[in-house]
């Protein structure tokens, strides 16, 4: 049985954009959708708040309601709806078990491009096994793809690539199925972008002799291309543009998300003795890229 694409509603702004981009998706991956409302009990004392009944009611209606626009603007998909009661980290968390990838919405950050990530999603991504999706309030399908001819946004054009951000010490291959999967299911390209720098005790040598730096350079290049290689023949179809970039990793993928359908970026399944944790160039991604993320988890 096909696994559905889970989306977190509340009736926002950034969780409805979240909601078509969930809906897109799931048809690109042929699976149902599920709409997820969590609501949480209104604690004692209570005279301010709703009572329970009429808390239950809206409750239902966030998810119906929007499941039933969906339904509207996405004929023929399957849409189903769910509620939970519970802390909304929690409860999503768990539901994200079950899914193909969980979808939450992020606002966006006021006068600049990027994200401003809640505690909630922030705890969501954290800690799920399976890939989350952020999307930003407002975005809209045509932000996906290529302008037409004339410069005219158009979901009817080609999509713009996916971006995977790879570091080569550190692979997986979770994440790297995940993006090379993403690109095939929408005719694009794959924009491989991997950060690197020196060793600390090599930049005195990089400042004496620039030749150095160059061979740095093809290695780091040569060692992505071998990476990237059984991945080329799986999915022969899929144009890879490969880049090994000099820098911090979390600025050339925030650059590269300017012109991408999606950013894909991995996440290590660890424990800290604070809780889990998110690594800094995906906290960066998180916060700064201007197209939908996908963090995948891996161990």
């Amino acid at each position: 049985m096909t696994r559905p694409v889970i989306v977190g509603l509340d009736g926002s702004r950034e969780s409805r954009a979240a909601g078509e981009w969930a809906a897109r998706e799931a048809r690109l991956l042929g699976a149902p959708l599920k709409v997820v409302h969590v609501w949480e009990p209104v604690p004692a004392p209570r005279a301010a708040f709703p009572d329970a009944e009429t808390q239950a009611h809206w409750s239902e209606r966030v998810p119906r309601e929007a499941a039933e626009g969906i339904r509207l603007r996405h004929p023929g998909l399957n849409v189903t709806t769910e509620q939970y009661p519970g802390r909304p980290a929690d409860a999503l968390a768990a539901a994200a078990d079950d899914a193909e990838l969980l979808v939450l919405g992020s606002r966006g950050l006021s006068g600049i491009g990027g994200f401003m990530v809640g505690s909630i999603g922030h705890a969501v991504v954290a800690r799920v096994r399976r890939p989350v999706v952020l999307v930003r309030a407002g975005q809209q399908a045509a932000a996906e793809h290529e302008p037409d001819p004339v410069g005219i946004p158009s979901a009817a054009t080609r999509f713009r690539p996916v971006v995977l951000g790879l570091d080569i010490r550190s692979t997986d291959t979770a994440t790297i199925e995940f993006a090379f999967a993403a690109a095939e299911r929408r005719n694009t390209a794959l924009r491989v972008v991997h950060g690197w720098n020196p060793p600390p005790y090599y930049v005195y040598a990089l400042a004496l002799d620039p030749a150095f730096h160059g061979s740095l350079a093809q290695e780091e290049a040569g060692a992505l291309a071998e990476l990237l290689r059984p991945w080329r023949d799986k999915y022969p179809d899929v144009e890879v543009v490969a880049e090994s970039l000099y820098g911090t990793p979390g600025d050339h993928l925030v650059d590269a998300s300017r012109q991408a359908s999606l950013v894909v970026v991995g996440r290590r399944i660890r424990r800290h003795p604070i809780g889990a944790h998110i690594g800094p160039v995906t906290q960066t991604v998180l916060h700064h890229a201007t197209a939908p993320v996908a963090v995948v988890p891996h161990d």
